[in-house]
């Protein structure tokens, strides 16, 4: 599958984000439309949809280990990427080829440009959810998961039925778009659950009864499964009780894995109720012990100046439930992080971004109770991004707070942040608060040929 001699890797990324321009239209009718020229490719491949506030992409990364571990070859959808777009379409654990992806685009455009007459521009998104189909059903993974990529009801993924419909929690975000309750938010949501599906759910209170009244309308059977209970932790796993499997080994970090577990274990449970996929209890134990999810409070190496390494921890924690994760996740840690065993263990340093649609205030109320951010620096930074906050006013908003010594300065671009947190301290340095600025310092950070693209020509 080579791209066509004049449509490069570039050039195909290029086209797609070009797309950008049309923004976020919420709709099935143009991706439906594209796909039946496509000739259908989403048929191609079973599995489930996964929508949620958070925890969509670890309940991914836990269920699509497990299935690996099992034998399966498994298609995964993660977003955002982190550092190279690539990373949206992954089949057995590895992102999509440049090749690959550039013949894909090549083969959508025509087809989305003539769709366009009549129902209009396609956006980036849309168009994405086509190449991604249509790479599964030339690619022919055992089982898709697949990650909703806002709300759910007319979501571009919702174009497609894999027989298992997930949906993790409900929390506000993108009140903007999906309505500013946690009810109007889970109608959104459970949107994506259709008859003759099985779902799995971790919502509680009002979403959850959104959730039951969906299936009970439609007969759908409904797993709800609250959180496992965590046993312990150290620096790189969790030990969580299943009810069936009992202890069981988590290959991710912060407590709040144990709700995302066992969404995904259920969801496996659900695969295998619908007849697409058998995990036996060995596999799923392998695989839970195995998963890995680049940026979600991954801790990596960064070298220093003068030789030796500076620890750094990077997460997303771009809402306030996230935020509310990180800042327990820190306080579990703070004792198996850099000198966190001595009787004044170094402060923390803060690298921090923001969108400015977010809530940022929510963000840092939730993370203000954090302990272990006694005496931290904050370092403010803005993406190159149009909707990136900018970094005197994000820093403004944390020095605001009144968190007991914490210090926030700006700086103007993420490298020049990490060069300062890097100099700044000998305590661990945690990037956080955007997911796009975690993907630049894990691209600067983390040498993985995978990611590596073409350069342009």
């Amino acid at each position: 599958m080579s791209a066509p001699d004049n449509l490069s890797y570039a050039d195909a990324l290029a086209a797609l984000e070009a797309r950008g321009r049309f923004g976020i239209r919420l709709g099935l009718g143009r991706v439906r439309a594209l796909l039946r020229e496509l000739g259908d490719p989403q048929l191609a491949v079973r599995g489930a949809l996964v929508a949620g506030t958070n925890g969509k992409g670890s309940v991914i990364a836990l269920a699509g280990s497990a299935l690996r571990a099992a034998g399966y070859r498994t298609a995964e959808t993660p977003k955002p990427h982190l550092v190279t777009y690539r990373e949206r379409i992954v089949v057995d654990g590895r992102p999509i080829s440049p090749e690959d992806f550039a013949s894909g685009v090549a083969a959508v455009l025509p087809v989305a440009a003539k769709v366009a007459r009549r129902l209009g521009p396609l956006t980036e998104f849309e168009l994405l959810t086509a190449v991604m189909f249509r790479h599964f059903a030339l690619t022919k993974p055992d089982v898709a998961l697949v990650e909703v990529g806002l709300g759910g009801r007319l979501d571009a993924t919702h174009a497609w039925d894999g027989g298992v419909a997930v949906l993790t929690n409900v929390a506000l975000d993108h009140t903007d778009r999906l309505g500013s309750t946690l009810e109007a938010i889970a109608r959104q949501k459970a949107a994506i659950i259709g008859r003759g599906d099985r779902a799995v759910t971790g919502t509680t209170g009002d979403a959850l009864g959104v959730v039951r009244r969906r299936c009970l309308r439609l007969g759908v059977p409904l797993a709800v499964v609250g959180p496992a209970n965590v046993l312990e932790w150290t620096r790189d796993a969790l030990t969580v009780d299943l009810p069936r499997l009992g202890p069981t080994e988590v290959g991710l970090r912060g407590r709040h894995q144990g709700a995302n577990l066992a969404v995904a274990d259920a969801l496996l449970d659900a695969l295998a109720a619908a007849g697409i996929a058998q995990v036996p209890d060995d596999a799923r134990r392998r695989g839970y012990a195995q998963a890995r999810w680049p940026g979600r409070l991954e801790l990596v190496g960064a070298a220093v100046p003068g030789g030796g390494t500076r620890e750094v921890l990077l997460d997303g924690a771009h809402n306030p439930a996230g935020a509310a994760a990180l800042a327990v996740a820190l306080d579990d840690l703070r004792p198996h992080l850099a000198g966190g065993g001595a009787a004044n263990p170094p402060a923390l340093t803060l690298v921090w971004g923001s969108m400015s649609d977010k809530d940022v205030p929510g963000v840092i109320a939730a993370m203000s109770g954090c302990a272990a951010l006694a005496g931290a620096t904050v370092i403010c930074t803005s993406l190159d991004l149009p909707r990136a906050l900018s970094a005197p006013d994000l820093a403004a908003a944390w020095q605001a707070a009144g968190i007991p010594g914490l210090r926030a300065v700006a700086a103007e671009t993420p490298d020049a942040a990490l060069d300062l947190a890097l100099q700044t301290g000998d305590g661990t340095v945690v990037v956080a608060g955007s997911l796009y600025l975690v993907g630049a310092a894990r691209a600067r950070l983390v040498e993985d040929p995978v990611l590596r693209d073409p350069e342009a020509s």
